[in-house]
């Protein structure tokens, strides 16, 4: 049985560098208040929803609570829901798991939804009652996710310089394509945020933190910097005798995004505006790849995504990546023969940031809108996460 997504039904925060204008907000506090107020302003009704799936990959204060928590302080404590983790790939996994859900009939309408926040990380001490006078360990839950992978033995920058090694990569290309993924997204900017504005609010008004008034206002993402070439040719490699520069990846973020998972295209009409596109979930896939060579698995991911939906990469008319550094979609179109200059059309996670959990999502929300100007066609999605793997998603949208 396929799966759909209702269009329209699905939305995003604007994503803010860790540290910044959501860093003091409670992940998934602030997720169920944006949930709720998106589906209040599409009129959904909450009643017509029967199962939730949240994603999160950084712990918040009583987080282990999860699904049911969030739907419980978003006024629909009647859901029941999973919490899932994976990763960079937890926004992929949510989706394909709702598929999975409605494919094998145990429900019919799913939230599907994910927050993060990747500011003031959680710090973690482990009790090792069998250490030197009883002492422990701690840990930084993201920093360290950063600096080491504990299978692979080496950092995630570390992971992109293996493949930059392995397939040749200058900096200077690297710089190149983000050059070109800057202006991708400048698109996604113009006649006021026009592209924007089709799946997140024109004026996001920040909560404080007991999310009882507004701190701020946001006008789309924060943190963003500007990139110029010059800018970039006075950058050098963050590790040495590397090639990856502070440009070349991406930056942590928080925010959050969701969408409606249904089981039919009638069930997705009744959820959308009338005449809308028709959404459908073909197929997903998973890889892995070996210890070190983290940028490189969305390749064979995107390969078994495309082989289960039987289709070849000539059939697909938008790519869109999780691409944590520019290495990534040069090593992509190298493997599947596109060509880089024209994926990740109107933004991807290298501009606006990484909130891990929802950061698929909201690449995947941009592909189906991408998708609907162009008239409809094949989209994939593929993009990494830690420990060497990947997943990738393919829809088509009709109409």
């Amino acid at each position: 049985m396929p799966a759909f997504i209702p269009y329209g039904a699905y939305w995003s925060s604007p994503f803010a560098r860790w540290q910044g204008a959501l860093s003091h907000l409670h992940a998934l506090e602030f997720a169920a208040l944006t949930a709720k107020t998106e589906l209040a302003d599409r009129q959904i009704d909450l009643q017509k929803i029967d199962s939730a799936l949240y994603g999160m990959t950084v712990p918040q204060r009583r987080s282990f609570y999860g699904a049911p928590w969030f739907t419980g302080l978003m006024g629909a404590a009647h859901l029941p829901g999973v919490t899932l983790s994976q990763a960079c790939a937890t926004g992929t996994r949510l989706i394909a798991s709702a598929a999975a859900d409605i494919g094998a009939g145990v429900h019919q309408t799913i939230l599907v939804a994910s927050g993060d926040r990747t500011s003031n990380s959680p710090h973690v001490y482990y009790p090792a009652p069998s250490g030197p006078g009883g002492m422990g360990q701690s840990e930084d839950i993201v920093m360290e996710s950063f600096n080491l992978d504990p299978f692979a033995g080496c950092s995630m920058i570390q992971t992109a310089e293996n493949l930059a090694k392995k397939y040749n990569i200058s900096t200077e290309e690297q710089h190149h394509l983000v050059l070109r993924r800057a202006e991708q997204y400048q698109a996604a900017l113009a006649d006021n945020r026009a592209f924007q504005r089709r799946y997140m609010q024109e004026k996001f008004a920040v909560p404080t933190a007991n999310l009882k008034k507004t701190q701020t206002v946001l006008e789309g993402d924060a943190g963003v910097y500007p990139t110029e070439a010059g800018k970039l040719a006075e950058l050098r490699p963050v590790l040495e005798g590397g090639s990856v520069t502070f440009a070349g990846q991406t930056h942590p973020a928080d925010g959050n995004a969701g969408m409606l998972v249904v089981d039919t295209a009638q069930t997705a009409q009744e959820f959308s505006q009338k005449g809308a596109p028709i959404v459908q979930i073909c197929s997903w896939a998973q890889a892995r790849v070996a210890a070190g060579m983290m940028p490189l698995a969305p390749v064979p991911a995107a390969r078994a995504a495309l082989q289960n939906a039987g289709l070849s990469t000539d059939q697909i008319q938008v790519i869109k990546t999780h691409n944590p550094f520019a290495v990534n979609d040069i090593v992509l179109s190298r493997e599947l023969g596109c060509d880089w200059q024209g994926i990740n059309n109107y933004g991807c996670s290298l501009i606006w940031g990484h909130p891990q959990g929802p950061t698929a999502l909201r690449s995947i929300i941009e592909m189906i809108e991408e998708l609907a100007l162009k008239g409809g066609g094949y989209g994939l999605f593929t993009g990494c996460a830690a420990g060497d793997s990947a997943m990738a998603l393919i829809l088509k949208v009709t109409g």
